[in-house]
C-alpha cells in the first residue's frame, strides 16, 4: 500500500470516527451547560469556594471571574516553578529561572503551552502534574465557558445575565474534560504510551527520560493545549509510539472543537446553524491539508523533519490539525517543512485558529467572524444586519471588531519589533525569508495561543521570554473580554422575527460569505508579511 493511499485511509477513518461521536457528544455537552442540577462533587467544590451556583452573572462580572481566576493561576504556577527544588520528584533539576517561569506560567494558563525549555531536564514531575497538567484542564474549561456564555447571548432575551462562570468552569472540567481524558489515557497506555514516575531508564548505557506521559498526553490533545512532557513532543515514541496512537491523538485534538458546533446548534434550537459553521471549518481545514500534504510530498527532501514512523501523510495531517486548532502539539518539525508547507501551517494560525479552532475558542471566534460577515452583508444591501434574531448594531460590531483585530495587532507589532532588534539575528539559525518566517511564526503561535514553533529560533533571552508572554496574555484575554461584552449586549436585546429581507444563515450563501470573510481578513492583514517570509521562500 502506498503512503498516499494509507494517508487517505487515515483521513477517512478520522472523519468517520468524528461523525460517529458528533451527535451524541455534542448533545451531551449541551445538556451539561443547560442542566439546572448540580452533582454532589460539584456542590462540594462550590461550598469550598463559597460560590452560589444558582446566582448568575452579568458579562462584566463573568469577565472579572475569568481574568481573576487566570491571574491566580499564573501566580501559583510561577511560585510552584520557583520552589521546585524543595518539591518531590524534582530529580535535582532545581528552581526554574524567573523569566522562564513567567513565560511558562502565562503559556499554560492561556492554553498556549509554548515551551522555551527542555521539559525532561527542567521540569520535575510534581510541577508537571500539579501545575502544568492542572492548567491543561482548567484553561480548556475556561475557553469552553466563554463560548457557552456567547451562545447564551444569542439564546436569551432582555436579560443582563450570562450564567455563572464558576459553574461553567466546574462542569466543563468535571463532566467533560476529566472523564474523557481519563478514558483516553488508558487507551493511550494500551497503544504503548509511557506512564512512569521514574526520571528515566538506562538502555545500553544511555539514559532515556520517562514521565507520567499518558495522563498528560490525553488532556494535552483533548484540551487543545499542546506542549509536551518530552522535548520531541508527539514525535517521541514515548508520547506517540505508532500509527494508532497518532490517529487517536489527532482525533482527540478535533473532538471538542468539532462537536461544539453541534452543541451550538442544539442550544440555539436550530442544528443547521451548527452544520454551517462545521462546514466552513471543514472546508478550510481540508484546503490547508491539501496544500501542506502536496507541498511536503513534492519537496526536494520530503522526509526531512518528518518522523519516519509516520511519513509525509500523517505528518501533514497532524501539522494541519494542530495549527488549525490552538493545540501546538507536533509530530514533525515544522521548521523543516517546505516554504509552502510551512506557510500553510502559519496561515492556519493567521486565520484566527477557527478551522476548527481550540476548545471553546474556535466556536466563539467563528461566531464573531459570522457577525462580521453579516455586517458586511448588511452594508452591501443597506439593511441593519441580524444574526440568529439579534440586531447587530454599533456596540456588537465594535466588540466583534476588537476581538478579531487584537490578534493581528499583537502578532505584527511583536514580530516587527523583534525583527529590527539586533539581538534577534543571533537567535536565528536561518537568514533571509526563512528567518523572517521563524519570527512571524513565533509571534503568531504565541498570540493565537497555539504553542507550536519553528524551532530554528532560540527564544530563551529575556526579550523573547517577556514579549512572547505578553503576546500570549493579550492574544487570549482581549478577545475574551470583547466576546463577553458582545454576549452581554446580545442577551439584553429582544429577539426580532425573520422577514423576507433576512439573510438565511443555514445555506450555502452564508457559508460562502463566512468563508470569504475569514480568508479576506487574513489576506488583507498578513499577505505583506507572508510575501516576505514563506511565499518568498517557496518561490526561491
Amino acid at each position: 500500500m502506498s503512503s498516499t493511499v494509507a494517508g487517505l485511509l487515515q483521513v477517512g477513518l478520522l472523519i468517520v470516527a468524528l461523525a460517529v461521536v458528533y451527535r451524541p457528544f455534542g448533545d451531551y455537552m449541551a445538556r451539561v451547560y443547560t442542566s439546572t442540577k448540580h452533582s454532589r462533587v460539584e456542590r462540594v467544590v462550590y461550598r469550598t469556594a463559597r460560590v452560589d451556583p444558582d446566582a448568575e452573572q452579568r458579562w462584566g462580572t463573568y469577565a472579572q471571574a475569568v481574568i481573576g481566576f487566570s491571574f491566580v493561576g499564573v501566580v501559583l504556577l510561577i511560585i510552584l516553578q520557583r520552589v521546585q527544588s524543595i518539591l518531590p520528584f524534582d530529580f535535582g533539576r532545581g528552581d526554574v529561572a524567573p523569566g522562564m517561569a513567567f513565560n511558562t506560567a502565562i503559556s499554560f494558563v492561556t492554553n498556549t503551552n509554548w515551551q522555551s525549555y527542555v521539559p525532561e531536564s527542567v521540569m520535575g514531575h510534581t510541577v508537571q502534574m500539579a501545575g502544568l497538567t492542572v492548567q491543561n484542564f482548567v484553561s480548556g474549561a475556561v475557553g469552553m465557558a466563554v463560548a457557552i456564555a456567547l451562545v447564551r447571548g444569542f439564546t436569551r432575551d432582555q436579560t443582563d445575565r450570562l450564567g455563572n462562570f464558576w459553574v461553567d468552569l466546574t462542569r466543563g472540567t468535571i463532566r467533560i474534560l476529566l472523564p474523557v481524558a481519563a478514558l483516553f489515557a488508558i487507551v493511550l497506555v494500551a497503544t504503548g504510551v509511557v506512564m512512569s514516575l521514574r526520571s528515566g531508564v538506562t538502555v545500553d548505557g544511555h539514559t532515556v527520560a520517562t514521565a507520567p506521559v499518558a495522563s498528560q498526553e490525553a488532556i494535552k490533545e483533548l484540551g487543545t493545549n499542546g506542549g509536551g512532557v518530552l522535548n520531541a513532543n508527539s514525535a517521541h515514541p514515548f508520547e506517540n509510539p505508532n500509527g494508532w496512537s497518532n490517529l487517536i491523538e489527532i482525533f482527540l485534538i478535533l473532538l471538542i472543537p468539532v462537536c461544539l458546533t453541534r452543541t451550538f446548534g442544539t442550544m440555539v434550537g436550530n442544528r443547521k446553524q451548527g452544520h454551517v459553521l462545521l462546514g466552513v471549518m471543514g472546508i478550510l481545514w481540508s484546503a490547508m491539508l491539501a496544500v501542506i500534504w502536496t507541498a511536503e510530498a513534492n519537496g526536494l527532501r520530503p522526509l526531512e523533519g518528518k518522523e519516519t514512523r509516520f511519513g509525509v501523510p500523517s505528518s501533514a495531517l497532524f501539522a494541519d490539525t494542530t495549527t488549525a486548532t490552538s493545540t501546538g502539539a507536533v509530530n514533525a518539525m515544522h521548521d523543516s517543512f517546505t516554504g509552502l508547507g510551512g506557510g500553510g501551517t502559519l496561515l492556519n494560525m493567521l486565520f484566527g485558529e477557527m478551522t476548527p479552532g481550540g476548545v471553546g475558542t474556535g466556536l466563539y471566534s467563528i461566531l464573531v467572524m459570522a457577525i462580521i460577515a453579516m455586517f458586511l452583508a448588511g452594508l452591501m444591501v443597506g439593511r441593519t444586519p441580524e444574526y440568529l434574531g439579534k440586531k447587530l448594531g454599533k456596540r456588537e460590531v465594535t466588540a466583534a471588531a476588537i476581538s478579531i483585530l487584537a490578534m493581528p495587532t499583537v502578532v505584527l507589532v511583536g514580530a516587527g519589533i523583534a525583527a529590527v532588534l539586533p539581538s534577534t539575528q543571533g537567535a536565528l539559525n536561518n537568514p533571509g525569508s526563512h528567518g523572517l518566517s521563524e519570527i512571524l511564526y513565533a509571534y503568531a503561535s504565541a498570540s493565537n495561543n497555539n504553542g507550536s514553533a519553528f524551532a530554528g529560533i532560540t527564544v530563551t533571552s529575556d526579550w523573547f521570554q517577556a514579549s512572547l508572554g505578553v503576546c500570549m496574555a493579550l492574544g487570549r484575554f482581549i478577545p475574551i473580554i470583547a466576546v463577553l461584552c458582545l454576549a452581554g449586549s446580545l442577551a439584553k436585546q429582544k429577539r426580532v422575527p425573520e422577514t423576507a429581507g433576512t439573510l438565511p444563515t443555514t445555506g450555502p450563501l452564508f457559508a460562502t460569505l463566512l468563508t470569504g470573510a475569514i480568508v479576506l481578513v487574513a489576506a488583507l492583514t498578513f499577505v505583506p508579511a507572508l510575501a516576505l517570509g514563506p511565499i518568498a521562500e517557496a518561490l526561491l
